[in-house]
Formats: C-alpha cells, structure tokens, sequence
C-alpha cells in the first residue's frame, strides 16, 4: 500500500486515475463529489480488475462468493433492476438495446480509497501504479456529435399510460407507480470517461458513479441511496418529491416551501417510507425500525428532492443476500404494493429497465456495503453504440398527465445538457 497527501498531488489526479482505470474490463468508481449528506455519501473508492473469475452471477451465488472471498479487500458490484425476478415470481419480457449480465461483483486487483489528506493506492506495486496514473495525460475532449435521440414511449403514449395507471388505481391494484420512459440513440461514439466527468460538473451529486463492465458503462449521477449497512444497522433513504430550483433565492425559496405543503408529493413520499419500513421489518430485529427524518428537503443543482429516511437493526444472522430479498428493487423505483406495480410496470412500460432503477455499490471487509439508486443515468455500450438513459415519476391518483411528463424531462435535464442534446 502506498499512501499519498492530496496536497502533494496534481489538481487532475482523479481524471487521470479515472482514465487509467476506464482501460481495465472491469472499473468501478464511486464519488461523493465532496457533498454533505444525512448519514453521508458514497465513500470515493475507485477499484479495477483486469480479470473477474468466479463472479456471482445471482443471489446464491453472491452470498458464497462474499463468503469465500473474504478478506482486506472490498467487492464491488452492480444489481439490474432484473434481479426482481429472483425475489419475486416475476419475468422481463420487454426489449433492450443494453443487455446487462443480470447481476455482476468482482474483487480488484488494484484499488484507491480517497480519505480526508490521503488517498491510499492498495497493489501489488503501488509505486508503479502512481506513475502509470501520474503519466495519463488528459486532453482537452473533442467535440462529439450531438446523439438524436428517441423515445421508446412517444408522448401521447406516456400521457395515455399515466391515464390506464389512474384507472388501475381506481380500480384498486395500487396506490402508486412508478411509470418509467426510455430515450435511446444508435451508433453514438462517445468518451465514456469524458462525458462522466462533464456530468460531475452539472450535476454533483453524493451517489455518483462510474461503472465499466467490459463493453457495457454507467454514468451515473444519482442523488439516492438505496441500502448502507454499517454494523448491524441498516439506512434507507428514499426519494420522492421533485421541484425545479429557483432563479434567485427568494424564488427558490418559494420553490421549496411549494414542494414541502405539496400533498401530493407528501403522499407520495409517505407511501413508499411505508412500503420501505415494512421490507426492513422482515430482516430488522423487533421494535427497532425508525423514521428518523420525515421529508426532508434537499437542494441538488437543478432541482429541490424530497427525501426520508428509514433504518433498523438488522438480526445478526442477516447477510446481503437476505437484505436485497428483502427490499430489492427499491420501493422508491416500483410504487406500492410492490409486486402488483412491477406487474404493471412490466405491461405499460416499452422497454426492459436493465441497471436503471437497479444499483451500484461496494461491500467493504467488514461486512458494511453501500448502494446507490441508479437513476439521473447515461447507459452505453461501446461495441454497438447504443446510448439510453430512462426518466420516470410516481404516478398516484391525483397525478396531471402532463405534468408528469414535464417533470421526467425536469429529471432529464442534467443528462440533456452534457449531451447538447434536445428531445
């Protein structure tokens, strides 16, 4: 292990260790772009591999494999959003241009783990792989070509959907859904590294992400997160609640006192911190699941997000495996009750989510892990070019159509912006 000051490294270092890493099969990177946040971000942690043998590839196989490869290293790894059909009696019959492995961990052989002064390079030659990173020059990036993109769902599809969603709740098969649209362009050449990067400057957000699976990427700037366990506790914090940020402080001022009385949105977010306490009572210990923080309003760069707060203690006997059976996909992403909206999530939506509505995270030595929820998202595939990102937002009983509508592209905006592009 070597470990290095901050101060003595050069102003780039993480974009040329980011570029260094990007050249490996198998990159994970994860950054809290320095925020403040209620239990804290993701710690920065960027891990390679140029090989990943013996990968879980579902649940039960995740839990040997954590147990076998027990050790002083973290694991990192991703869960599609697919991974429901494990927990549940449930299937994924919609297209997709991404094809993700369903579920994917591997061990690095190298790693960086970033502290308050240090990073801290763990190799087997550490000296070594500071003057790889060291000589990675990054250059100013080329112009790209602003992608076309298309929507899987047109508009007056969406609308149409919102409205059968309403009747369903009518109807009495949920309180709430989670309505999900993909824009999506072909034969984009693009750096993934570069277009990241551009992204942390639009929009910073405490659960970003970088993730290469061979030809397959993630650019993630997600502001949720879906699980943390530290000791035997267990925090979940999940989103619902949006409203654009103001132009002036008095405006935006207005702007989050508008989302803070909006019933609706209150609702919204009150039925999913129900839906999560009762997935954390089924592996917490009796009596011990806590709201500690009821909507709770956060500013992010475009836009104010109502998030709560939901922990327990876990029982002892409690792995991450019995935890994603428990609470995997995140209530925030499906809508209430959970399996009859991922049904209907699988009739009204025209695509298959892949790592959208999953989750990227680490699982550290000791057994604590931390994982986002991948939204706010870039999803690639170098080989074939394909380039989608997907929007969606609750839809309950009194839900504008249109409205709805504007605010997927509210959600959009970052995303559109690094893009140059339009919809």
């Amino acid at each position: 292990m070597l470990t290095l000051s901050l101060t003595d490294l050069p102003a780039d270092f993480r974009a040329r260790a980011l570029h260094w890493a990007a050249s490996f099969p198998h990159c994970a990177y994860f950054e809290p772009n320095d925020l403040t946040y209620p239990g804290g971000p993701f710690s920065r942690l960027l891990a390679v591999a140029a090989e990943a043998s013996t990968a879980p590839a579902t649940l039960p196989e995740l839990r040997a494999w954590l147990a076998a490869e027990s050790g002083q290293v973290p694991r990192c790894g991703f869960i599609t959003y697919d991974v429901k059909n494990e927990v549940e009696a449930l299937y994924s019959n919609n297209p997709s241009g991404l094809a993700w492995p369903t579920l994917h961990f591997f061990t690095p052989e190298i790693w960086l783990q970033w502290q308050e002064d240090t990073v801290k390079i763990h190799a087997p030659d550490p000296a070594a792989v500071y003057q790889q990173i060291l000589a990675w020059q990054v250059l100013p990036p080329a112009p790209a070509p602003t992608p076309v993109l298309r929507p899987r769902m047109p508009r007056s599809e969406y609308l149409a959907a919102v409205r059968a969603v309403q009747n369903d709740i009518l109807d009495g098969e949920v309180y709430e859904l989670n309505l999900c649209q993909e824009f999506y362009a072909e034969n984009v050449q693009l750096s993934p590294v570069e277009v990241f990067l551009q992204l942390q400057q639009v929009s910073p957000t405490p659960f970003a992400g970088f993730y290469r699976h061979h030809e397959h990427y993630l650019l993630c700037a997600s502001p949720e997160r879906f699980l943390r366990r530290q000791g035997n506790t267990l925090l979940s914090q999940p989103i619902k609640g949006t409203i654009r940020r103001g132009p002036t402080p008095a405006a935006d001022e207005q702007q989050r006192l508008t989302l803070l009385h909006d019933e609706k949105e209150r609702a919204e977010n009150l039925m999913i911190v129900d839906l999560v306490r009762n997935d954390l009572a089924r592996i917490a210990q009796t009596g011990t699941v806590q709201v500690p923080e009821l909507f709770g309003l956060y500013p992010f760069r475009h836009i104010w997000q109502m998030i709560s707060t939901v922990q327990a203690v876990a029982r002892p006997d409690v792995e991450l495996e019995d935890v994603l059976r428990a609470a995997f996909p995140m209530g925030s992403m499906t809508g209430a009750p959970k399996i009859r909206a991922m049904e209907l999530i699988e009739h009204y939506e025209h695509n298959r989510r892949g790592l959208y509505s999953g989750s990227i995270g680490y699982v550290l030595p000791s057994g604590d892990f931390d994982f986002n929820v991948v939204i706010r998202s870039l999803q690639y595939r170098q080989d074939t070019g394909y380039l989608s990102f997907q929007v969606g937002s609750a839809i309950t009983h009194d839900s504008v159509p249109e409205r709805e509508y504007e605010e997927c592209l509210l959600k959009a905006q970052a995303l559109l912006e690094v893009l140059k592009a339009k919809l």
